[in-house]
């Protein structure tokens, strides 16, 4: 993970609005990765309480046995929700600062949601778990944050920790190549605790990854002010799924998941070791 860069961009290649933002702010500005020590408080603000996927996945999760793994869970965004519908859950993270957040979500949960969880502090491509899921779950489009040298360590570990006849969900963003879009898009966005906020979703049509920017909303009138962002991959759904047969699995279902901004939206995919 990135760890703050003081006091400016420090080589960051942000453009267009967000980079003239960035800019503007000069030596005041702060840019750290959004999923650090600093812009995890962020994310957690923006997308702790957000229920874009939760009900497709619940419904996907609901009338399957066994316990969920929850990969790449972040602050618990999917796994309290989990929680709340009597699921027994594991939450797997790689970020230690997201993982804190998460713990101290769960001390304030009653005694027995907190013994239905348990969590862990790993990499989703490469992890050993001593027990099998009913299903395993990577929400929030994260696969598009692995290289493509990464997944075929995610898929093998899944294949290994379902149990018989258990389920692989993960969501994705499917890409509309006819649909108009801009190369950069500006979405006001306010956090749990009200505080605002402008992002910025900087991708051009064809390429392979997008750039999301965070700037608190109004800026601050002086002192240093944190810029949040992070560059990730865009993994249409077609390529997920063929990545996902050649891993061994078979994709039963494909599910569209909210409106999406025209060009691009998200699904779910629901995918079963092949026997």
């Amino acid at each position: 993970m990135s760890t703050l860069l003081s006091p400016a961009r420090a080589g960051t290649p942000l453009t267009g609005r967000a980079g003239a933002a960035v800019d503007a702010l000069g030596d005041r500005a702060r840019i750290c990765d959004l999923y650090d020590a600093h812009g995890s408080r962020v994310y957690h603000d923006i997308c702790g309480r957000t229920t874009q996927e939760v009900p497709e996945i619940l419904a996907a999760v609901r009338g399957t046995d066994g316990p969920v793994l929850d990969l790449a869970a972040g602050s618990g965004r999917l796994t309290f929700p989990l929680l709340a519908a009597g699921h027994q859950v594991t939450a797997l993270e790689l970020s230690p600062d997201m993982l804190a957040l998460l713990r101290a979500g769960l001390t304030n949960a009653p005694d027995e949601v907190r013994r239905r969880c348990d969590s862990v502090e790993a990499d989703m491509s490469d992890f050993r778990l001593d027990r099998r899921y009913g299903v395993v779950l990577l929400g929030t489009t994260t696969i598009s944050l692995l290289p493509d040298e990464d997944r075929p360590g995610l898929y093998r570990c899944v294949r290994d920790h379902l149990a018989p006849g258990g389920r692989f969900l993960l969501t994705t963003v499917d890409v509309d190549p006819a649909a108009d879009g801009t190369d950069e898009s500006e979405i006001p966005v306010t956090g749990a605790r009200g505080h605002g906020y402008l992002m910025y979703e900087q991708w051009s049509p064809g390429a392979a990854t997008r750039t999301v920017t965070v700037l608190p909303q109004p800026v601050p009138a002086d002192g240093p002010v944190t810029v949040a962002t992070t560059t990730i991959g865009v993994l249409p759904a077609r390529q997920v799924t063929a990545e996902l047969e050649a891993a061994g699995f078979t994709v039963v279902a494909t599910t569209p998941i909210g409106q999406g901004t025209g060009r691009h939206h998200d699904v779910l995919i629901e995918a079963e070791v092949r026997r």
